[in-house]
């Protein structure tokens, strides 16, 4: 007879099942499970470095345009606690600059995103095949 435990469903520790589902595949399989696991971690953070980055880009985006259509005296905050005057030329340079770098780095992360997308399908295959026989 099984064992109740507030999950609602029976567990029955002498039918050969452990805690693991995965106990009955061979070590190979159960490696493969393993990395494909690390790679869906990595590619959730490589997701969120890209979210941080398009975040950034659109911000930048808005101060180049901001600064293009302003008129006089502009102001620029350096760090919290400072304000400086600057140059409209000058914070626009910077501001190009940034935004270059910015495209440069989110098109790295594209390319590392197609990479790890196109492995952990293979690999997401592969363990399939072999679970399904």
């Amino acid at each position: 007879m099984g064992e109740d435990c507030d999950c609602g469903h029976e567990h029955n520790p002498a039918d050969g099942q452990s805690a693991n589902p995965f106990a009955n595949l061979d070590e190979d399989t159960q490696l493969q499970i393993q990395e494909l696991q690390i790679l869906e971690q990595s590619f959730q953070q490589l997701l969120m470095q890209k979210n941080a980055f398009n975040m950034e880009n659109n911000e930048v985006n808005l101060i180049i345009n901001e600064v293009e259509k302003t008129e006089g005296e502009i102001m620029r905050i350096i760090g919290s606690q400072v304000v400086i005057k600057s140059s409209k030329e000058k914070i626009l340079e910077d501001m190009k600059h940034k935004k270059e770098l910015i495209e440069t780095r989110l098109k790295s992360i594209d390319d590392q995103e197609k990479e790890a997308s196109e492995k952990i399908e293979s690999l997401r295959d592969g363990i399939m095949k072999k679970i399904q026989g």
